[in-house]
């Protein structure tokens, strides 16, 4: 009887050993895959500012160029307006699957490293 207690004893310090390692496996994998990850998103999102910055300027300054060659300032501002109205219309009708499935794969391929 007593090797049968020792035997089931055995076997219960080995699973909880095995959840234990299993536990901390999955955790060193989840920080690998956030190393990878994280950085190269970061590294993507301040990109993306910096040419939003850019863009936004650059479309401040159009407007203000097309309002003072046009006689009102605010015309400007509309046409420019109007020009972004078109672009994502065609962007959301036409474009929307060749934009998004990239992005997927994109951030699917870090995640995998």
């Amino acid at each position: 009887m007593n090797s049968k207690e020792n035997l089931i004893e055995s076997l219960v310090e080995r699973v909880e050993s095995y959840g234990k390692t299993t536990y901390e496996l999955s955790k060193l994998k989840l920080l690998n895959t956030t190393v990878i990850v994280l950085p190269s998103l970061i590294s993507r999102l301040v990109t993306i500012l910096m040419f939003t910055l850019f863009t936004l300027v650059l479309n401040l300054g159009i407007a203000l160029f097309l309002g003072e060659l046009l006689g009102k300032l605010y015309y400007g501002f509309f046409i420019v307006a109007a020009f972004y109205l078109v672009v994502g219309f065609i962007l959301h009708f036409f474009l929307h699957n060749w934009i998004r499935k990239p992005i997927s794969n994109l951030i699917i391929k870090q995640a995998l490293q």
